[in-house]
């Protein structure tokens, strides 16, 4: 793990080398936390790379970046946040076309892969990745991200012209001439979907380079040419594609391979590797192939919420030690805008607390952890990608054409029972499925608003495009490919990442594995979800290690008792300060919003999540547009930030190891 920063454009005009220096050192200051054990600079006369390494694998000093080829001529430089987990298989190859290595490091592929095969190197990669080349002889940058977004990228363009990219956005913060401005097209969106869906971020001018695109930028003009290099193609799933006739069966033993395959290839490290367990099949399955000395679970002290018995249980049978955690929901509230910091984006995910406090149990014990984020995205486990029996009965029952007549006149109603049936059942997700969350309908969240922040595109602008390039795809695959697309890279694995970095630890994802994705994609609509279960095939693979309990068990997901806290005094009353503020006042209606609380806390509807959802982007703006100008310090940087993490929240949770 890595975090990077980068400054491109003529730094001879408005500075000198030391100017620039200092103000790297800032820039990666502020992201420290992605990797305290080694930093780095380059610096020429159009580019400046910063680099802060976490070392995992070669831990030697001579792997820091920023990296060149430095026994081929200096005629390249690369800063990375990367784990290649080929990178063996690709040094040897590149040796054998005559190419020469200086480090034991993975980071040092990239530089010989992209001399030998160009923009091309993405076809050979597999891994984790989100990193920038430096091209002296060609005056161009190269800069990729990996194909599912596990790693971030942020970049935006000055008024002066200089470009500037790097792993976490409040890096830009420390650059003299960047502007922080709040993008009002962002909230609307966000009320819905609980995350920002678009690719401009909540900073206004910064973008995300989205997951499986690559960059050519030209230093002489300044031009970005943007291109994806890679998708997912659910039609290898339908006949004639081969292996789309494949038995249930065989697709079970071809996954069961795969899935141990890359369990090996992600616990290759030169530190001590755990993983997350859960009392759900994915965590389970990658645990058991993996067979940790050490393992993590967390839970809460609410009926419902507390999975850390199973996870007990599950590590007793693999003999493995577990450690557990139950949180207590005053450390949640207090460590929540530290969460929102390092989120760079407000994210009303209410499972981004229990994880936070997770990962810093697990921070204690290993560097490295292995996860199993992926598997209901890619072998279709969410309930919302099943239908209900009443659902399936009218698909039966009648033709396509006359139901999804019904769904297109009922459309632009407002919401009337029997309204999401129509809808659901028209066999068209673009009717009605906007992903994994849907907080906000959009008519609630425009009245909410103040006028001046009811802009942004609508749900459908958002969602049509991605629909667009699944036109023939099956319903299942079209549901999978939109969080694919949106709450994968969006929310998922955003939280995944500035999560385990504001540990300084790195977390790797077996299942969200390129190879893997190719399985997937080629498995039969039939053999993801029956009537009976969700997953199916997934399932069935994980029983041939795991007991059927644990394969067999109905998903309940990284729950977090967000409705019953609301309804506790002592949290309701922090809310209810703050939507009565003149802050919330800004943007949204406060008896709106007031009125959304107090019914909720006299038990008259749960609006748990839509509260949540908007006390996250209160706290989050609170952080960085008011405490952030009002903690500025003398050096220009801001006091406690650089690292904050864990450490500034006291523990009262009940830790155990078993």
């Amino acid at each position: 793990m890595s975090g990077f920063v980068g400054i491109v454009g003529d730094l001879t005009s408005d500075g000198n080398r030391e100017t620039y220096t200092a103000t790297l050192k800032r820039m990666t200051d502020r992201i420290a936390h992605r990797g305290p054990d080694r930093e780095g600079i380059f610096i020429d006369d159009k580019v400046a790379f910063g680099s802060r390494d976490l070392a995992v694998i070669d831990l030697a000093e001579a792997v820091k970046q920023p990296l060149s080829n430095s026994l081929e001529g200096d005629t390249m430089v690369v800063v990375s946040d990367s784990e290649i987990y080929n990178y063996l298989d690709l040094k040897a190859e590149l040796e054998e076309k005559g190419h020469r290595f200086t480090t034991q490091g993975s980071i040092e592929v990239l530089l010989h892969g992209y001399e030998e095969w160009g923009s091309a190197i993405t076809d050979h990669l597999r891994g984790m990745f989100s990193f920038v080349i430096y091209d002296r002889e060609q005056d161009i940058l190269f800069g990729v991200r990996d194909f599912f977004g596990l790693k971030p990228f942020y970049y935006t363009r000055l008024p002066d012209g200089k470009l500037l990219f790097a792993s976490e956005i409040k890096s830009f913060l420390e650059y003299p001439g960047f502007v922080k401005e709040l993008n009002r097209d962002a909230l609307k969106p966000y009320l819905t979907f609980q995350y920002n869906p678009l690719e401009e971020t909540f900073f206004k001018g910064v973008f995300k380079l989205l997951q499986a695109h690559r960059f050519t930028y030209h230093l002489s003009t300044g031009e970005m040419d943007i291109e994806r290099y890679w998708d997912v193609d659910f039609t290898q799933s339908l006949p004639p594609a081969p292996g789309a006739d494949r038995s249930f069966d065989e697709c079970v033993e071809r996954l069961d391979h795969l899935i141990n395959e890359s369990v090996e290839v992600h616990s290759n490290a030169d530190v001590p590797v755990g993983s997350f367990l859960s009392g759900g099949i994915d965590s389970s399955y990658i645990t058991s192939s993996l067979m940790p000395e050490k393992s993590f679970s967390i839970g809460f002290d609410n009926e419902g919420f507390d999975e850390t018995s199973y996870a007990r249980e599950f590590a007793e049978i693999l003999g493995i030690e577990n450690y557990r955690l139950l949180l207590d929901p005053a450390d949640g509230f207090d460590a929540f805008p530290t969460i929102q910091y390092h989120m760079d984006e407000p994210l009303a995910d209410p499972s981004i607390v229990p994880l936070y406090f997770l990962v810093k149990l697990a921070s204690e014990q290993v560097t490295v952890v292995l996860s199993g984020e992926g598997g209901d995205e890619l072998f279709a486990g969410y309930e919302l990608y099943d239908e209900p029996g009443p659902t399936r009965s009218w698909k039966r029952r009648m033709p396509a054409p006359l139901r999804r007549g019904l769904s297109t006149l009922v459309g632009p109603f407002p919401r009337f029972k029997g309204r999401a049936f129509l809808r659901r059942g028209s066999g068209r997700p673009e009717d009605y499925f906007i992903g994994h969350a849907n907080i906000f309908d959009e008519r609630d969240a425009y009245a909410l608003l103040k006028p001046e922040y009811r802009t942004g595109p609508s749900v459908k602008e958002i969602t049509a495009p991605i629909y667009e390039r699944v036109a023939d795809c099956d319903e299942l695959s079209k549901k999978q490919y939109l969080d694919m697309n949106l709450w994968l890279p969006g929310a998922m694995l955003l939280k995944a990442d500035k999560v385990v970095s504001a540990h300084s630890i790195e977390a790797r994802t077996p299942i969200l594995d390129k190879i893997i994705m190719e399985e997937a994609q080629s498995i039969p609509a039939a053999y993801r979800i029956t009537e009976e279960n969700t997953k199916v095939v997934l399932r069935k693979a994980a029983a041939r290690t795991v007991p059927a309990e644990w394969a067999n068990r109905t998903k309940v997901g990284f729950l977090t008792p967000i409705r019953i806290w609301l309804k506790e005094e002592r949290f309701y009353s922090r809310i209810r300060e703050l939507f009565a503020s003149e802050l919330a006042g800004e943007f949204f209606d406060r008896e709106k919003l007031l009125a959304l609380l107090d019914a909720h806390h006299e038990g008259k509807a749960n609006n748990g999540r839509k509260i949540w959802t908007v006390y996250t982007f209160l706290i989050w703006y609170k952080r960085f547009f008011v405490d952030e100008d009002a903690a500025e310090a003398p050096d220009g940087g801001v006091d406690g930030i650089a690292g904050a993490g864990a450490d500034e929240t006291t523990d009262k949770a009940v830790t155990e190891a078993a």
